[in-house]
């Protein structure tokens, strides 16, 4: 998953994860590297089915730099799902004077 801000603009991006197996799927962040530069919540769309993950990054930051958030499920088949990260501030571009 990769954001491409502004330095000083938001840049959201979502992810879905989906419970393919007849059990309800739960989720549980256990770790997460880029705190104060990227926050994320999780949004249950369907009781134990989907979920949506929606990170954005904290404005005023600049340069590059990669992480991940880790979860735990219930299921035994899977029992992390892990999130790679990835955060390039560019500059604006600037346009022209007439």
């Amino acid at each position: 998953m990769s954001l491409y801000p502004h330095k000083n603009e938001v840049s959201t991006k979502e992810v879905e994860i989906k419970g393919e197996l007849p059990k309800p799927l739960t989720l549980v962040p256990s770790q997460f590297n880029l705190e104060g530069r990227v926050t994320y919540r999780i949004d249950e769309l369907e009781k134990g089915k989907r979920f949506r993950l929606v990170f954005q990054n904290v404005p005023g930051q600049s340069g590059t730099f990669r992480g991940f958030l880790r979860l735990r499920t219930n299921y035994p088949e899977r029992p992390d799902v892990l999130i790679w990260i990835w955060v390039q501030h560019v500059e604006a571009i600037k346009k022209p004077s007439s």
